[in-house]
């Protein structure tokens, strides 16, 4: 911390059994940490993430969730706020990364009881 780090925000967070094993190693660290949200437009999108995004991994069953869509939107959306409700009691906050879904937040945070 000597660097002057004052908070943490992660990669995007698609398995809360791991970033429940994060939380416990940093809990020592005693700084803020704020958990990434981007929310899966496709299963494409989530496998992408997993070849070429470093520190991100989109479990198989949300893969398969996504291939198995008929309305991706509103599935990736679903995703998104039930990370949002397990993860936000788990650390200090959220940061969202919509990726061009600036405008579909407001419904997120809604569907997250936010």
């Amino acid at each position: 911390f000597a660097a002057g780090a004052k908070f943490f925000q992660t990669q995007a967070i698609y398995d809360v059994g791991a970033f429940t094993k994060f939380m416990d190693r940093a809990q020592r660290f005693n700084v803020p940490i704020l958990a990434g949200i981007i929310p899966l437009k496709s299963a494409g999108m989530a496998r992408f993430m997993n070849r070429n995004v470093a520190g991100v991994f989109v479990p198989d069953t949300l893969i398969d969730k996504m291939a198995k869509a008929e309305d991706k939107v509103q599935v990736g959306m679903e995703i998104a706020a039930g990370l949002i409700k397990e993860l936000k009691d788990m650390c200090q906050g959220v940061h969202i990364m919509p990726i061009g879904w600036e405008k579909k937040v407001p419904a997120m945070l809604d569907a997250a009881g936010l």
